[in-house]
């Protein structure tokens, strides 16, 4: 339940901290939102990504098995890390809002 707890606060954070800085420095407020998706395929599946372009009906047959095999823990943390990138984002849309230039 501890591993639980602390996953859960990592993801959240370092998701968090990757998704400021890349509105920081790319100037999109939702693009790490939007790149999630494919950070946690990359996470979950165990292939390697060209797989997807040479033999695409076999790496997403793979790729549907292991998200089916998906744990409610492992769904918990991969959904942290999802809500430390939207929180990231109004945070940003925020201080931007709130004047400061940087963002």
């Amino acid at each position: 339940m501890i591993q639980l707890i602390v996953s859960v606060l990592l993801y959240f954070v370092i998701f968090f901290g990757i998704a400021f800085i890349l509105n920081m420095l790319l100037r999109r407020t939702w693009l790490m939102a939007f790149i999630y998706p494919i950070i946690v395929i990359i996470i979950i599946d165990g292939i390697a990504t060209t797989d997807y372009f040479t033999s695409p009906g076999e790496s997403f047959s793979l790729l549907g098995d292991k998200l089916i095999s998906l744990t409610p823990v492992d769904i918990t943390m991969l959904s942290s890390g999802l809500v430390g990138t939207i929180v990231s984002g109004i945070v940003v849309k925020y201080l931007r809002k709130s004047g400061y230039q940087m963002f």
